[in-house]
């Protein structure tokens, strides 16, 4: 018995002494991993401390206290940590450990003076707990070269490198100063970061931000404070982001997607000047880059490092390129801003959407004041819109020492393909009266250099008379107090044939008249599409005249101007009506004469002066080859013989 007392008691005594030192052991081997990796940063010319280190082998718990880093480089980064404690920490191999859950207090990181900017800003997360977290034992080397784009490189080295279920931080606030521009702090609260998955993540959200801001423009400082809620990121892939960093990838022209959407609202920003916006939601989706044109690193060098000396502009020209390539590389599949509604000291005004998507950037229910009255638009739309083309146009603009030559001016056709304007009512100058547009639309294309060879005009609106033009005069006292008109032109030119066409061409002027024109010119060269005058009036004389087709119907515009003059005679309408015809009939015999033609085409005319509501066309076909350029200065000084260049066709009817 006392042989079998004193075996248990040795037993006991071993593995106790086991216990604890395996508990030594493991606390040894965290200790030297702890200290090789402040000792790395130390090699590089840094800071690094830390308090008590801790480790209990049954619940495998390693928890440090007091931690502060200091790298010592540029941008200066300070981090304070009060402590981190994982609990049920494990070596997966000798490169990795994972712990059941990490918990980390008082984290902060200051930066100081970061960028061209100099911006100094400061990070404190009083709380952040990670779960399931998996990761390499050992840091990696902290890169010789500290630029900015370096250390993004290494920090997402860092970030790829690890997997957790979870991380929640109940909020993360930052503070900045931008020199002497603008300073404020911004605070987050709920943040969460679900499925982190080497530098994958599922879900990242924000239940708030507040921000608060003071503006320090000269004379007119100001505040502002604001809200924004429900932020969330679906579908982050940091991987995308490191690819536009590695100059191994520089010739990678496929598009990879960082982000399947961000969203966040409702939003509100508030001005101590008495401004107020409020948004209801922002939205982007299938944001993806493409390697060789989204190169951040080439966008960091381009910024300007002295901001006291404004650039030249050839370094603005240059800056502007690199942002065009930037996002040259930036594919966006769709963004929507909601309802916004901003109000002023002078008033209120709103718009239900904004958005962009397939090319077409649109605004959507517009509702503003202006000083005669309310502004409202259903629709404005941009086609075929490109912010890397405006930014090249703006960019081919600011050539150092001269004005912008015609041809660049024009440029802005190549960089959208139309606009569109819906739903538009406004005041009529200062009176109680309404402008309204329909449809206001310009489409062109089939560009020649800088200028289209082919557009399209449409254009449907209605305004009041103005009292105020002598030229209108005839119309209100006809008793049309309003225009309606409905205008449908397009024109194209052909290569094949060097032909140009106007077509569709149609007028409509509610209550007075609908007039459709077909015009065709050939031997229209290439070569007259161009900025240059002088090129331009060189090409033009080679353009011959086509055929011309004019249908006018009659909607009223005979009976007014019968009764503008039955007034000024004082006679009736009917007899108003046969002395316009008369007045016309009077030069017939003098036209014919040149043209025989012209004769019936006088008739034509006559008789639908005679009769409202008739339609009158007259065709003009040339007999032989016409210039056109001639046949221009022939109408100014002989326009009889002008017509006698064509055969004339013309005809009435109702």
């Amino acid at each position: 018995m006392k042989r079998i007392l004193i075996g248990l008691i040795v037993a006991a005594v071993l593995a106790a002494g086991g216990w604890f030192g395996a508990n030594l052991y493991a606390k040894h081997r965290a200790t030297a991993e702890i200290e090789a990796a402040f000792e790395q940063i130390r090699k590089a010319g840094g800071k690094a401390s830390h308090g008590k280190i801790g480790f209990d082998l049954p619940t495998r718990t390693l928890s440090i206290e007091d931690i502060v880093i200091d790298p010592g480089k540029e941008p200066q980064a300070q981090i304070k940590i009060g402590g981190i404690k994982g609990t049920g920490v494990r070596l997966v191999d000798e490169t990795g450990f994972s712990a059941e859950s990490i918990d980390i207090t008082g984290f902060e990181v200051a930066l100081d003076q970061t960028g061209p900017a100099k911006l100094k800003a400061s990070y404190k997360i009083p709380q952040l707990t990670m779960r399931d977290y998996a990761g390499p034992v050992h840091v990696s080397t902290v890169p010789a070269d500290n630029s900015l784009v370096e250390m993004y490189r290494y920090a997402l080295d860092q970030y790829v490198s690890i997997k957790a279920s979870s991380l929640i931080a109940p909020t993360l606030t930052m503070t900045f100063e931008s020199g002497s521009t603008a300073s404020g702090e911004i605070t987050y609260s709920g943040m969460a970061i679900q499925n982190l998955t080497h530098g994958k993540i599922d879900v990242m959200k924000a239940d708030r931000a507040t921000i608060s801001v003071d503006v320090k423009q000269p004379g007119k400082p100001d505040k502002l404070t604001g809200e924004l809620s429900n932020i969330v990121v679906n579908d982050f892939d940091a991987t995308t982001i490191r690819a536009t960093l590695d100059p191994q990838m520089a010739g990678d022209d496929s598009y990879h997607r960082a982000y399947r959407q961000v969203s966040a609202g409702p939003y509100v920003l508030k001005s101590a000047q008495g401004t107020r916006v409020d948004i209801a939601s922002f939205s982007m989706n299938e944001i993806a880059v493409q390697p060789s044109k989204f190169r951040l690193a080439e966008m960091f060098a381009a910024l300007p490092q002295d901001k006291s000396a404004p650039p030249t502009p050839t370094q603005a020209r240059e800056m502007m390129e690199k942002v065009a390539g930037f996002y040259d590389g930036l594919r966006i599949g769709k963004i929507e801003i909601g309802k916004t509604s901003m109000a002023t000291p002078q008033g209120t005004g709103g718009i239900n959407v904004v958005r962009y998507q397939d090319g077409e950037f649109a605004v959507e229910g517009v509702d503003a004041p202006s000083p005669q009255g309310r502004f409202k638009m259903e629709r404005f739309a941009l086609k075929s819109f490109s912010v890397a083309k405006l930014v090249r146009w703006a960019a081919d603009l600011t050539t150092a020492g001269r004005t912008p030559a015609p041809d660049q001016m024009l440029g802005l056709f190549g960089v959208l393909a139309g606009a569109k304007i819906k739903g538009v009512t406004a005041p009529f100058k200062n009176t109680k009266k309404l402008v309204t547009i329909d449809t206001l639309s310009l489409d062109w294309g089939q560009l020649v250099g800088s200028i289209p060879s082919k557009a399209h005009v449409v254009a449907r609106f209605v305004t009041p008379t103005d009292p105020s033009d002598p030229k209108q005069l005839a119309l209100l006292a006809a008793g049309i107090d309003k225009l309606s008109i409905d205008l449908d032109l397009g024109a194209a030119w052909t290569e094949q044939s060097n032909s140009f066409a106007l077509t569709p061409a149609t007028l409509d002027i509610g209550g007075i008249a609908r007039a459709q024109l077909r015009i065709a010119l050939d031997n229209v060269p290439r070569e007259v599409f161009s900025s240059d005058p002088a090129q331009l009036m060189g090409q033009a004389v080679r353009i011959e005249a086509g055929s011309l087709e004019l249908s006018l119907r009659d909607n009223g515009a005979v009976e007014a101007a019968a009764a503008q003059y039955a007034r000024g005679k004082n006679v009736s309408r009917d007899a108003a009506r046969q002395a316009l015809a008369d007045d016309v009939r009077m030069h017939r015999e003098e036209i014919a004469s040149t043209n025989p033609d012209a004769g019936a085409a006088v008739d034509a005319i006559a008789s639908f002066v005679e009769t409202p509501g008739q339609t009158l066309v007259i065709k003009l076909t040339p007999r032989a080859k016409v210039p056109l350029m001639q046949m221009m200065q022939l109408i100014k000084i002989d326009p009889e013989s002008a017509l006698a260049q064509f055969r004339i066709e013309a005809s009435t009817g109702l």
